[in-house]
């Protein structure tokens, strides 16, 4: 299965009842396994959890920690970009190479990578002295 196909049919899912916004989210892991996420809306809406991360989470679950490319796909005018917070997400499990195709559900498709989406990233680096 490729990642757009996993991505596209997980968005489905989503539960977005309040912005009617649904994201899907595909990631594959160095050893090749695909995880997928869908954003998940409350009414209290800074605990909703995104699509990027939900696919992490699952990833993690399973027992992995390397990313090697993920897929993000959303129903608007313009290939979706991760929020903030999904970004560093993907740089904590990715490398600043790793490919990432933001998508919308028209077909359009951007390809970037995480280091072009998060330049001058925070990470264990940053932490030596701690």
């Amino acid at each position: 299965m490729s990642l757009k196909t996993a991505a596209t049919a997980v968005r489905e899912n989503a539960h977005a009842p309040y912005s009617n916004f649904k994201v899907g989210a595909a990631v594959r892991s160095a050893s090749g396994q695909i995880y997928v996420g869908c954003n998940v809306e409350n009414v209290a809406y800074p605990e909703g959890t995104c699509a990027e991360a939900g696919a992490i989470a699952a990833m993690v679950a399973a027992g992995e920690k390397k990313l090697a490319e993920v897929y993000v796909i959303a129903d608007c005018p313009a290939p979706i970009p991760p929020c903030g917070g999904c970004r560093q997400k993907l740089k904590e499990f990715g490398t600043g190479e790793v490919k990432v195709t933001l998508a919308t559900t028209d077909g359009a498709e951007k390809d970037t990578t995480i280091g072009d989406l998060l330049p001058g990233a925070f990470d264990a680096d940053h932490m030596e002295r701690c």
